[in-house]
């Protein structure tokens, strides 16, 4: 599953008058998603100095392809 879809999916169970037009959750995800891009990316260390650093800019780098749909979340039905 990506990302949009999960936040899609969210939006589509939420009590949100959107009035069921067509794109109606995508122009919502929207911001939300670039939100959430500009939030993990500054989070992303500029010159990584430890074990600590790296593995967080690994993550950043992870976090930021789920975001923009370039992989798919490891997410399993529960």
């Amino acid at each position: 599953m990506k990302f949009s879809g999960l936040l899609i999916e969210a939006i589509r169970n939420a009590e949100i008058p959107l009035r069921f037009e067509p794109g109606a959750e995508e122009s919502v995800a929207e911001p939300v998603i670039e939100l959430l891009k500009a939030w993990v990316a500054i989070h992303d260390p500029e010159r990584p100095s430890g074990d600590f650093e790296y593995g967080q800019k690994a993550l950043v780098v992870k976090l930021l392809e789920e975001l923009d749909d370039r992989i798919d979340l490891p997410v399993t039905d529960a």
